[in-house]
């Protein structure tokens, strides 16, 4: 499903979000501010580690010294970014996403994590899954507000969605090929249903549900990043969250939230440190 602008949105049911799992919102951030915060990102990766949060690699910290570096190594992706920059934490927070959010959820929003992701060429891409495995969201589930920064197909290892799949429960995953996908987990697609491509411009966000499964294929080009920034919500009546996360109203105010509880769909929870 896509909209063109705000008054469109507006006028759309919200039960269509539901059917779909899924929103791309077109042009929502102007090229301006998708700029600013890949020169933003650009700054940090030349600044080098930031412990806990952008950890890159020697190029031979892995494998032989004559095997190829692996380009996820020098552009990890950055986790909660809102925690030590200001700029991410205006996005995380801002007012676009937020009127939104609101009208798919149904009521307040809360912020829960941020994320940016360089992808550079030749990365590996992130076997399907669902990002309230991780989030663990109660009751009910995360939504996704995935910015995009460059423009975003299938060649640079675009996001692919499965319809349908966020009427259904959390999967226990299974064990992803380590060639084609940086992260352990995979959701195959259920019975019937297929993975489908969402091509997307600077500025476009996709809005999806946490229970959706989604990934994406390598970035097969060879001078192509696929950079994007990701929030991640909850609606207010959310009572608890993973144990590495924390809630923030969309004021910028804590919303301490206790950990989830239980062992998850597997049984026992897999270590993870993020989502999507």
């Amino acid at each position: 499903m896509t909209v063109t602008g705000k008054s469109e949105f507006e006028g759309m049911h919200r039960g269509e979000f539901e059917e779909n799992g899924y929103v791309v919102v077109r042009g929502l951030f102007p090229p301006a501010e998708t700029d600013e915060l890949c020169g933003r990102f650009t700054a940090l990766t030349a600044g080098g580690p930031v412990p806990g949060h952008f950890e890159p690699r020697p190029p031979t910290a892995e494998g032989p010294a004559e095997a190829p570096a692996d380009p996820l190594h020098v552009h990890p992706r950055v986790m909660h970014p809102h925690r030590i920059d200001d700029l991410s934490l205006r996005v995380l927070l801002d007012v676009r996403l937020r009127d939104i959010l609101q009208g798919l959820l149904g009521e307040e929003v809360l912020a829960a994590q941020s994320m940016f992701y360089f992808k550079p060429p030749g990365a590996r891409g992130q076997a399907l899954h669902q990002d309230n495995f991780y989030l663990r969201v109660e009751p009910g589930t995360c939504v996704a507000a995935w910015i995009a920064c460059d423009v975003i197909d299938r060649d640079n290892g675009g996001l692919e969605v499965v319809p349908g799949t966020h009427r259904m429960d959390l999967f226990c995953p299974e064990e992803a090929d380590s060639v084609v996908s940086f992260v352990r987990e995979y959701v195959p697609p259920p019975p019937g249903l297929a993975p489908v491509p969402v091509d997307m411009a600077p500025g476009d966000v996709l809005f999806f549900n946490g229970s959706l499964v989604h990934g994406s294929q390598p970035n097969r080009t060879t001078d192509r990043f696929r950079r994007s920034f990701i929030g991640h919500y909850m609606g207010r009546s959310a009572e608890r969250i993973g144990r590495y996360y924390d809630a923030l109203t969309m004021n910028g105010e804590s919303h301490p939230l206790p950990e989830s509880e239980g062992a998850g769909p597997c049984g026992t929870e897999f270590e993870a440190a993020g989502a999507h």
